[in-house]
C-alpha cells in the first residue's frame, strides 16, 4: 500500500468514524422525521436542488473561468450533504430531527437526483460529466447510510453504551480526519494556487453566500432550521462531486472542488457569526 492508499483509507475510516459517532447519538424517528414533514422536505429541496444547479448552469454559460472550476461547481451543485455537516449544524443550534433528517433524505434522495442533475447538465451544456446510480449508492452507503444506521442501532440497542462511546468515537474520527486532510491539501497547493484568479474566489464566494441565502429563506419560520438548511445548501460532498467529474483532461477539477472547500468554509463562518450576532440582538 502507497501513502497516498494509505491516506485515502484514513479519510474513509475518519468519516465512517465521524457519521457513526453521530448515529450513536441519534434515535431512528430523528433521522426520518423528515419524510413525515413534506412541506419542509419540498423546501429543502427547493434550495438544494433547484436553486443552486441552475446558478451553477448560469455560472458555467456566462463566466469565463477555468473549466476546471466551472465542472466543480456543477459537480458540487448536485452532490449531497458532507458527512461531517450535521456535527457543525448541531454546533449551530440546529435541531436534532430536521438535521439528521435532511441528512438522511437528502442522501437517500441523492441516488436518484444526482444521475438524474447531472444528465441534465450533460444535455444542456454537452460535458462528459457523468454519473450513475451504482456509484452514488455506494458513496452514499460507505459514508452515510451506513455508519448512520449502525450507530442508530447500536444507540437503540445499548443507549448507555453507545452514549459513552460516542464521545471518543468523534475524536478518533476527526483527528484521522484531520492528518488525512493535510497531506492531500499540502499534495494540491500548487494545483489551487493555479486556478486564482480571473474572479474565481469572488464568483466561489458568491455561489457559497448565494446557497447560504437559498437555504436560509426556504429554511421556514424557525431560524435554527434556517441555519441548518442554509448550510447545507452552501456545502455539499465532495467525494460525490468529484465522483461525478468524468473529465480526463482536467486534472484540476479535485484541486478546484478543496478551493471551493477552502473559501467557502470562510464565508460559512461569517455567515454564522452574524446570525449569533442577531440572535443575541433579539434577545
Amino acid at each position: 500500500m502507497n501513502p497516498m492508499q494509505l491516506i485515502l483509507l484514513m479519510l474513509k475510516g475518519s468519516i465512517f468514524l465521524v457519521v457513526l459517532a453521530l448515529g450513536l447519538k441519534t434515535s431512528l424517528p430523528d433521522a426520518t422525521s423528515l419524510f413525515r414533514r413534506p412541506r419542509q422536505l419540498r423546501r429543502s429541496l427547493l434550495a438544494m436542488y433547484m436553486v443552486m444547479p441552475l446558478a451553477a448552469a448560469v455560472i458555467v454559460s456566462v463566466l469565463g473561468l477555468h473549466p476546471a472550476v466551472k465542472i466543480a461547481l456543477v459537480g458540487l451543485s448536485v452532490s449531497p450533504v458532507p458527512p461531517g455537516l450535521p456535527r457543525k449544524q448541531l454546533q449551530a443550534g440546529g435541531k436534532e430531527s430536521y438535521t439528521l433528517g435532511l441528512l438522511v433524505a437528502i442522501s437517500l434522495l441523492a441516488i436518484v437526483l444526482v444521475p438524474v442533475a447531472v444528465e441534465l447538465f450533460e444535455i444542456r451544456f454537452k460535458t462528459l460529466i457523468y454519473m450513475a446510480p451504482a456509484p452514488v449508492s455506494y458513496l452514499v452507503l460507505t459514508t452515510v447510510l451506513g455508519p448512520l444506521a449502525l450507530g442508530i442501532a447500536l444507540q437503540n440497542a445499548l443507549p448507555g453504551a453507545a452514549e459513552r462511546l460516542a464521545k471518543p468515537v468523534a475524536l478518533i474520527g476527526s483527528g484521522l480526519l484531520l492528518v488525512g486532510v493535510l497531506p492531500i491539501l499540502v499534495l494540491a497547493l500548487p494545483g489551487i494556487v493555479s486556478l486564482i484568479g480571473d474572479g474565481t474566489i469572488v464568483v466561489i464566494s458568491g455561489f457559497t453566500l448565494l446557497g447560504l441565502a437559498a437555504g436560509h429563506w426556504s429554511g421556514g419560520p424557525d431560524p435554527r432550521d434556517r441555519t441548518v438548511l442554509a448550510l447545507s445548501s452552501a456545502s455539499r460532498h465532495p467525494g460525490i462531486a468529484i465522483a461525478s467529474t468524468n473529465f480526463p483532461n482536467q486534472k484540476l477539477v479535485p484541486a478546484a472542488i478543496l478551493l471551493y472547500l477552502l473559501v467557502g468554509a470562510a464565508v460559512r463562518i461569517a455567515y454564522l457569526k452574524s446570525q449569533r450576532s442577531t440572535n443575541v440582538g433579539e434577545i
